[in-house]
């Protein structure tokens, strides 16, 4: 692709996401009076934010999503000014952004972290524009600044300090760590950030726990406002359909070959088959998400929202229809064989987040995706402890034992009597 189609690609997807965050913030206007939201939003801001916090029961409809939206617009912001560009990372970053906004991140605990990033590429004599991405995806430990300055026994004096420091100090090892870790699952879960702060916020909760700071996790779960919500996704998945026929009058053209690509990351579905092909994929995928929600009989609240949103967001880079179905199935498998019912949140998130699964399945088959799924299922409920529920990319977390396991057993029993030497070894032999 050309330098010119590729701006030409990246700006459209950049209107199409602010144009999603703008919906967001008109939505919550017309849920409550501009009052309560602008309530509901200091709520918000000043929660203690553990997961799972759903900012609907804390801040109510209007404030979760104008407060989404308005978070989303200052990270969209960012991109503009520093000049990062707005790749397919890029669009799953800010669409994370949107989504975990509505139980997580909030517009004062996520820039300690955005501040500690820019620290390392200012020492690293790096361009800020290069790490933008990283910053904000970084962000999954933005509740750790929350429970520090709001949520323990410490006077705010102590607590607050604490809580800057410890957040631009994770935002300053992320970045390397973040390289490092990678070579663990080779690419074959698309968040590897979920990966590295599961990593990074088990070693700092296992300090603050031994001095009696680390918390309780904790669970918000609203319901009730399923067909508001319903609709806004309606309207959501429409507009995405609707711009991918505006970017090109036959997207169906290139989705043919994004649906032959594995995902394994690093993939940029935006760069190799063009804006049209992935509107069009976002919107199919966020389709079948929000279609495996109603026919499991769930809620939609704003995690579960959240949940689709990163879904959406992950089909410019990695997901596809063909690719995610089988991790699916695979949760739901375990869940018909547990204990469990599949509207428990665990099992809802694990479904739509163990989608970043999606490359195993790409990459060895859809029985290899299946298998993934179901060992999913039972990993995602063991690792949100050794956080205390302060990744809010905890899936992501589990994603990536599950991926260092299954992919390297898929590659070996896929081609038992490979060559070492072929090009392109699915995972490293150490």
């Amino acid at each position: 692709m050309d330098t010119l189609a590729r701006q030409r690609d990246q700006h459209t997807l950049f209107v199409v996401i602010v144009g999603m965050s703008l919906t967001f913030v008109v939505f919550g206007f017309l849920a409550d009076p501009p009052g309560a939201v602008l309530r509901g939003i200091g709520d918000i801001v000043f929660a203690r934010d553990l997961m799972i916090t759903d900012f609907v029961g804390v801040g109510g409809l209007g404030g979760a999503f104008v407060h989404a939206g308005v978070v989303t617009l200052v990270a969209c912001a960012v991109y503009r000014i520093t000049g990062a560009p707005v790749d397919g990372a890029a669009v799953a970053c800010l669409l994370l952004v949107l989504g975990t906004a509505l139980y997580g991140k909030t517009l004062l605990n996520i820039w300690p972290i955005v501040a500690g990033v820019a620290l390392y590429a200012w020492v690293r004599g790096d361009r800020l524009a290069d790490h933008v991405s990283t910053a904000f995806f970084a962000t999954a430990l933005s509740p750790i600044f929350s429970v520090l300055a709001f949520g323990t026994a410490l006077p705010a004096w102590a607590g607050l300090p604490l809580a800057v420091g410890t957040s631009v100090l994770i935002g300053f090892v992320v970045p390397p760590v973040a390289r490092r870790l990678f070579d663990a699952h080779a690419g074959f879960t698309l968040y590897n950030m979920g990966f590295v702060a599961g990593v990074v916020g088990a070693v700092v909760v296992s300090v603050y726990r031994a001095f009696g700071l680390a918390p309780q996790p904790e669970m918000v779960w609203t319901s009730g406002n399923d067909t508001p919500l319903l609709i806004l996704l309606g309207l959501i998945l429409l507009g995405l359909l609707a711009a991918a026929f505006a970017r090109d009058r036959a997207p169906w053209r290139h989705y043919g070959a994004l649906l032959r690509r594995d995902g394994r990351a690093p993939s940029d579905f935006l760069d190799s088959d063009g804006a049209a092909a992935v509107l069009l994929n976002m919107a199919v995928i966020g389709a079948l998400a929000t279609g495996y929600v109603l026919v499991i009989g769930a809620h939609l609240n704003g995690p579960v929202v959240a949940g689709i949103l990163s879904v959406i967001g992950f089909g410019a880079c990695g997901k596809h229809a063909l690719n995610i179905v089988p991790i699916v199935v695979g949760v739901a498998l375990a869940g018909l064989l547990k204990p469990f019912e599949l509207t428990d949140p665990g099992l809802i998130w694990a479904a739509l987040y163990g989608t970043c699964l999606a490359p195993i399945a790409g990459r060895f088959g859809p029985h290899w995706g299946v298998i993934a799924g179901f060992f999913h299922a039972s990993t995602a409920q063991v690792t949100g402890a050794v956080v205390a529920g302060l990744n809010l990319y905890g899936n992501g977390f589990a994603a990536g034992f599950v991926a260092a396991v299954v992919a390297p057993v898929a590659a070996f029993l896929s081609h038992p009597r490979r060559d070492t030497a072929t090009e392109d070894e699915p995972v490293p032999a150490a």
